[in-house]
């Protein structure tokens, strides 16, 4: 008796294991994040670019890198540079936000982005836009005007897309509007103006015979328009400083 239950214990094991090594393997790098730091001891003011497959942060008087942070399977488009942060355009349509606070730790870290190791490099967030990828893959070139920053401060950072725009906040990648294309319009992140806290786009649409039908003005509260009421886009808990939830008036 004791044998027999001595053996099925031992097949449960067995059983058991391939799904523990999964789930180990699924919580340790599920975007594929890889950060390689480099023993540095500068405290100088930090660059971020692009340098091959990779972001990598370099210091601005030597030039000595200082981190790098790759994706297994993907490589980054575009760069966009905040205070304390970096936002990046990656090719298989994924958005990651990357702390750039200098950390005084070295050597190599594999990271999930969620915090939970303080001490290394990190991603503040990802976000996944649909069809964004795809439209990539077909048009690599017009990765340059997807991000677009909503307001002097870069606290909202919009996705342009032909299909839709996405807007995120900064601080955590909270989606707080989409503004989708109308049907038979596509928006062009190649034809982008900022002017007085307003982002202009282009929205060519077919058999239009109108400019006016072919722009389209948003800020960080989302497409302009007379009588809104937007919803704002402070933290939870935060003061609504930002005019959220107040009827905009209609233009006199």
């Amino acid at each position: 008796m004791d044998r027999t239950r001595l053996a099925l214990t031992a097949i449960a094991a067995v059983l058991a294991l391939p799904l523990v090594t999964a789930a180990q393997h699924a919580d340790r790098a599920p975007y594929g994040d890889h950060f390689h730091h480099f023993a540095t001891s500068s405290t100088g003011p930090v660059e971020v670019r692009i340098r091959g497959a990779a972001v990598e942060a370099y210091d601005r008087g030597t030039g000595a890198p200082r981190w790098t942070y790759d994706r297994r399977g993907s490589r980054p488009l575009a760069l966009f540079r905040a205070p304390g942060h970096t936002v990046a355009l990656w090719a298989d349509g994924m958005v990651t936000d990357t702390d750039t606070d200098t950390h005084t730790d070295t050597g190599t870290h594999t990271g999930t982005g969620t915090g939970r190791d303080s001490d290394a490099r990190r991603v503040r967030w990802h976000r996944a836009v649909p069809g964004l990828g795809a439209w990539l893959a077909a048009s690599p070139a017009s990765a340059a005007g997807v991000l677009q920053p909503l307001d002097e401060d870069a606290t909202m950072l919009a996705v342009v897309t032909p299909e839709r725009i996405s807007a995120f906040r900064s601080a955590d990648g909270d989606l707080r509007w989409l503004l989708p294309a109308r049907e038979g319009c596509a928006f062009d992140p190649a034809r982008t103006a900022h002017t007085a806290g307003v982002l202009l786009l282009g929205r060519p649409c077919r058999g239009s015979r109108s400019w006016s039908q072919e722009l389209v003005a948003v800020d960080d509260l989302g497409e302009i328009t007379p009588g809104r009421t937007p919803l704002g886009n402070d933290l939870p808990g935060g003061r609504r400083a930002d005019g959220g939830g107040n009827r905009v008036a209609r233009p006199s």
